[in-house]
């Protein structure tokens, strides 16, 4: 593809030293326009995303996801760069479409463009990352058995036979001109490319020679003294100058030029020289082509055939003559620079390139190409070199020295680029120290979180996904913290599916953690089941995850809200929502013992706080089938585990109780309403009319079949009430809220809280036992059923349940002061305080 990552081979490692001039595929633009990325920071953060673009960047997620899950073997991890460069490109291409329709006007053009200058970063180092690593990870791994025997070039070889096997053998060298490939390929100056586009083709220096040949006079600079000769060394030479028109063609000529260079299309410069009439600058660009001489390689196998000779053969002395031209004050500065780039020649580039990171890395890589391969040609072809000068050796440096240079420079943006996140980023992926990469990317978390927008954490994240999947990761503790900084930030979009996926790449604790933080958030029925959905895709451990979420928000403490406490019998907001949690564990069927487990816990609570709807609702919200389903899980009910056994016993518990609270509830709104009385039986005389008399007597007549039924109602209710009351103090297996008997506590029993359980249920029978008896006093007392108040005292008494253990003194008067009293009933009729006839 036309825009893809440069795929470096052989040949193309070679073009700037080999004959070869191929150039490859221009990458897309470079990034030169940003070096403070906080600004970026401040634009991608802006709460206000109208006419801005955010919204075309934040595309970009859920592309980055696709693009992942589109290319998730381990053969295409280096389509997934490709792909994600990709992408940025698109978006870079909408917004400047949207910047050259006028969106957003003037701020928002500003936002935009910041924002472009980002991705052009971002699509720099995705490509920076593809061809370095494809280098280290796949060529030098095929290449190592191959040339692990090799101890270096073979003597005697022509210039470009030496240096193509110095390649294929030196990964340094060939890493260095992968770095100088990439620079090239980013180069984004267009203005050097659009200067002479306004002129027409035409000679060298023609009013320079108009002015020769009329003496008499020029249009221009007739005053001013000019050479007295056209050969290209009369300025030099003659210490004088052109006319001043082809002096600022000549400027603009040179700086062309040398912008083509810097883009690596040293074909384009040779056509800009013989364009514009300077053919022997086209010539001098020749000349540091490597010598090779095919007819004498090949031994003279083809007598009648002569091959032409590739290269200049004297390109030492050539090479001498451009480090002389380099060095001297006499040439403008685009010349000199020209020269340095093919002599080595440092400081005519860094007084050019001085304020910009990229092209001064550039300059001192070419410089480091251009000593090695010089120094391999001398040590293995056999002719005899011109010296070169000692500073030309002398300029000798490892990249870490280079960068160390670049961290110290005078210019305030290159130190500032080198010493901000995408200069340490592409550095260290330069040097391939991923392991401090990582540190500087944790430091930033720690430092400058909240600096840090959504994107360049999307841009960390996937940078150490890819090194992680390479093996390029030392610490996994940074690298786990800093894709957990970017799902944080994705759980405010709410993309279940991205959320899911990227908590994956974490270990099973942050995965826990993070994922119980999403679900935390989500209330909506459709949007929990898409989250499950996504959870199981990714192969989360969703059964811990949704535990802790209900416990979470089961633990949660919410204060009033506006408008204080809900009324009696209604349920509040915060209340209708940690009820509601529990429904994040009936999702699964392997759920059942957890969503009753958990059921329980808010059960304790709400029956303490005396929020007996809360309760219910609760109750209702686990499954049905939650006996059968244990039952099936675990064979039968006798092979309950310890947790599973309580909490189902603790479950017909409050199944019990509520059924005992309901049943009291009926009973008391039926003896509360009985049928009303008519008004007008009380009021008949003797003296009204025969109909309004029958018309009263039906009346009393309905009133007392209705007074009749009712009291049958109530006597029944009455009975269920009593049954179902009965029910919660008799409750089998030690009693009410007692676990039954287990031959040692669960294993996380400490996890489990399960002292604090066991207190919690102690005083629920405390608070519940002692209510329910005079609540079962009540009903049998209104009932007329007085011997059955007596005996309640044996009830509470007995040893068999130890009820009475439940009572504080207070609550044992209270109820022992209602037993006297319905003896004192009893005895009014004529029976002893128990219920019991007298005999004589």
């Amino acid at each position: 593809m036309a825009d893809s990552l440069f795929q470096m081979s052989r040949s193309g490692l070679l073009r700037t030293s080999v004959n070869s001039s191929s150039l490859q595929p221009t990458l897309s633009r470079s990034l030169r326009n940003v070096n403070n990325v906080s600004a970026l920071s401040e634009t991608l953060m802006d709460p206000d995303d109208s006419n801005r673009g955010r919204s075309r960047m934040d595309v970009l997620f859920p592309q980055f996801f696709d693009i992942l899950q589109a290319h998730n073997n381990e053969s295409e991890t280096f389509e997934v760069l490709l792909s994600l460069s990709m992408a940025c490109k698109k978006v870079v291409e909408e917004l400047q479409l949207e910047i050259e329709r006028g969106m957003g006007g003037e701020q928002g053009a500003a936002h935009r463009r910041a924002s472009i200058s980002w991705l052009k970063q971002e699509i720099d180092t995705w490509r920076l990352l593809h061809g370095i690593y494809f280098d280290r990870i796949l060529l030098q791994t095929d290449n190592q058995a191959d040339f692990e025997m090799q101890e270096g070039p073979a003597l005697g070889g022509s210039e470009k036979m030496v240096i193509s096997q110095l390649y294929a053998i030196n990964s340094t060298l060939r890493e260095y001109q992968l770095v100088v490939d990439w620079l090239e390929a980013c180069y984004d100056r267009t203005d050097a490319e659009n200067l002479l586009h306004c002129h027409d083709r035409m000679m060298a220096w023609e009013n320079t020679l108009f002015q020769l040949e009329n003496l008499q006079g020029a249009a221009f600079g007739k005053k001013h003294e000019i050479v007295k000769s056209l050969d290209p060394d009369a300025p030099v030479r003659e210490k004088l100058s052109l006319h001043a028109l082809d002096e600022e063609d000549n400027m603009r000529l040179g700086r062309a030029i040398f912008g083509a260079i810097r883009r690596g299309r040293i074909d384009d410069a040779l056509k800009l020289c013989k364009h514009y009439g300077q053919t022997w600058k086209a010539a001098i660009l020749e000349g540091w082509r490597l010598h090779e001489d095919p007819n004498y390689e090949m031994g003279g196998s083809l007598v009648n055939e002569k091959l032409p000779i590739e290269g200049n053969p004297r390109r030492d002395v050539w090479k001498r003559c451009a480090w002389r031209v380099a060095d001297s004050k006499s040439y403008d500065e685009f010349t000199r620079a020209t020269a340095g780039v093919f002599a080595g020649h440092l400081s005519s580039l860094k007084a050019l390139l001085h304020n910009d990171w990229h092209d001064l890395l550039w300059a001192h890589i070419k410089v480091q190409i251009d000593i090695r391969v010089e120094s391999e040609i001398r040590e293995c072809c056999t002719k005899r070199y011109q010296d070169m000068p000692e500073d030309y050796w002398n300029g000798k440096m490892t990249l870490e020295q280079i960068f160390d240079e670049l961290n110290v420079a005078k210019d305030v943006s290159v130190k500032d680029f080198a010493k901000g996140q995408l200069g340490i980023i592409q550095r260290h992926l330069i040097l391939d120290t991923c392991g401090e990469l990582l540190q500087h990317m944790v430091r930033w978390l720690e430092t400058d979180a909240s600096q840090l927008s959504s994107h360049q954490l999307r841009f960390m994240a996937h940078i150490v996904l890819f090194l992680r999947q390479i093996g390029r990761v030392e610490n996994e503790k940074h690298a786990e913290k800093i894709i957990a900084s970017y799902v944080e930030s994705l759980l405010a979009r709410g993309d279940a599916l991205l959320i899911a996926y990227y908590a994956a790449a974490l270990s099973n604790r942050l995965q826990v953690k993070l994922y119980s933080q999403f679900l935390e958030k989500v209330e909506q029925k459709r949007a929990r089941e898409l989250a499950i959905d996504a959870a199981l895709q990714a192969g989360l451990d969703l059964e811990q995850i949704t535990r802790l979420t209900v416990e979470n928000i089961r633990n949660t403490q919410h204060p009033l809200g506006e408008f204080g406490a809900p009324h009696a019998g209604e349920i509040s907001a915060p209340d209708q929502f940690k009820i509601s949690a529990l429904e994040w564990l009936i999702f699964l069927p392997e759920q059942r013992s957890e969503v009753l487990w958990q059921a329980c816990a808010m059960m304790r609570i709400y029956l303490a706080s005396n929020k007996i709807e809360c309760m219910r609702k609760t109750f209702l919200m686990v499954p049905s089938d939650v006996v059968t389903s244990l039952a099936g899980t675990f064979g039968s009910l006798d092979n309950l585990p310890p947790r599973e056994e309580c909490s189902l016993k603790e479950y017909l518990c409050y199944k019990v109780y509520l059924a005992g609270v309901d049943s009291f509830i009926e009973w008391n709104r039926r003896h509360q309403n009985p049928p009303q009385k008519p008004t007008s039986i009380a009021a008949i005389t003797s003296q009204d009319n025969f109909t309004e008399r029958l018309v009263s007597e039906q009346k009393e007549q309905n009133y007392r079949n209705e007074l009749e039924r009712w009291e049958q109602k109530v006597k029944e209710q009455a009975k269920q009430t009593t049954e179902a009351l009965y029910n919660i103090l008799l409750f089998p297996e030690k009693g009410w809220l007692v676990d039954p008997f287990i031959s040692k506590e669960p294993e996380n029993a400490a996890q489990l809280n399960w002292e604090n359980r066991l207190l919690q249920m102690e005083k629920l029978r405390s608070l519940c036992l002692p209510e329910v008896t005079m609540l079962l006093h009540e009903v049998m007392s209104k009932s007329g059923d007085l011997v059955g108040c007596v005996r309640l005292a044996d009830e509470i008494s007995s040893e068999h349940r130890q009820l009475y253990k439940v009572y504080t003194k207070h609550k044992m008067a209270e109820l022992l002061a209602k037993i006297a009293d319905t003896s004192l009933e009893l005895l009014n009729t004529k029976q002893d305080p128990w219920g019991y006839p007298f005999t004589a």
